[in-house]
């Protein structure tokens, strides 16, 4: 069974509070999803990719 987690950095400065991204680890990999539309599935990334993508998210290198 995936058990998915709120992120930690979901929810802050947007109005309302409605973005909300989640994430689980899965085997060899991290997903990634909407929790507004789990429906809809989510991204699957190596923990490598992951880190860099948290990373990027952090310095800025990315627009949102």
């Amino acid at each position: 069974m995936i058990v998915w987690r709120k992120s930690s950095y979901s929810g802050g400065g947007n109005v309302g509070g409605q973005d909300c991204v989640e994430v689980a680890e899965l085997t060899k990999a991290i997903g990634i999803r909407d929790s507004k539309a789990p429906e809809a599935g989510h991204l699957s990334l190596p923990a490598t990719g992951f880190t860099a993508l948290v990373a990027r998210i952090k310095q800025g290198e990315l627009e949102l």
